[in-house]
């Protein structure tokens, strides 16, 4: 295992240590109004930093369960589509991962794959526990805000920065004091090799 320094923050600051260079880390792409013009690139085996959100920002994954369906069917999928994992996130609203695959073209349907079978699971799951609430959203509402968000991680400089942003966003939510307190991330992974439920590997260097 290749270990990749993690912060410890505990506010909202954007700027990193790895490898003793700060690393400066930009706005979360799920708050990005220009991503409607968003653009895929999947012909040039780069990895990729995706992130998609829960249909109209709904906290929709605060349930434990709800984020650990999310976890199981990003390994299940990873390994149909013989994909790497890099790193990830869960929130309660939206999802970060770092994904990599041999071949390309790949990205697409390994997206598609995740979020169509991630939404039949958690709808049940999620009208079970949360009742109150689904009395209030129509059943014909998705789970999922329609489409995902690539970025191409060209560089193990902006691989890292993108690592440490997903880390650092349940501490600027008010959910952990510290990355590794986080559970349904991959910060521990880094941190101390601990299983997160995801078979990951840095594959930058």
């Amino acid at each position: 295992m290749k270990r990749v320094a993690i912060s410890h923050v505990r506010s909202a600051n954007v700027s990193v240590l790895h490898r003793n260079k700060r690393i400066v880390l930009f706005p979360c792409p799920c708050h990005n109004t220009a991503m409607s013009e968003r653009r895929i690139y999947d012909d040039e085996l780069h990895a990729q930093f995706v992130t998609f959100s829960c249909y109209r920002r709904r906290r929709l994954l605060d349930h434990a369960r709800a984020r650990q369906v999310v976890i199981s069917l990003l390994a299940t999928e990873l390994a149909a589509c013989e994909g790497t994992c890099c790193g990830f996130v869960i929130m309660p609203d939206h999802v970060h991962a770092i994904v990599w695959f041999p071949q390309p073209g790949r990205l697409s349907h390994f997206m598609k794959q995740w979020k169509q079978k991630s939404s039949v699971q958690l709808k049940r799951l999620v009208r079970g526990q949360m009742t109150s609430y689904f009395k209030t959203i129509d059943r014909k509402d998705p789970f999922w805000q329609p489409r995902y968000y690539p970025f191409n991680l060209y560089s193990e400089r902006k691989a890292t920065e993108k690592l440490n942003y997903m880390h650092l966003n349940p501490i600027r939510a008010g959910l952990a004091e510290k990355a590794t307190d986080w559970a349904w991330s991959s910060a521990r992974y880094f941190e101390s090799g601990t299983s997160v439920g995801v078979p990951l590997k840095w594959i930058f260097s």
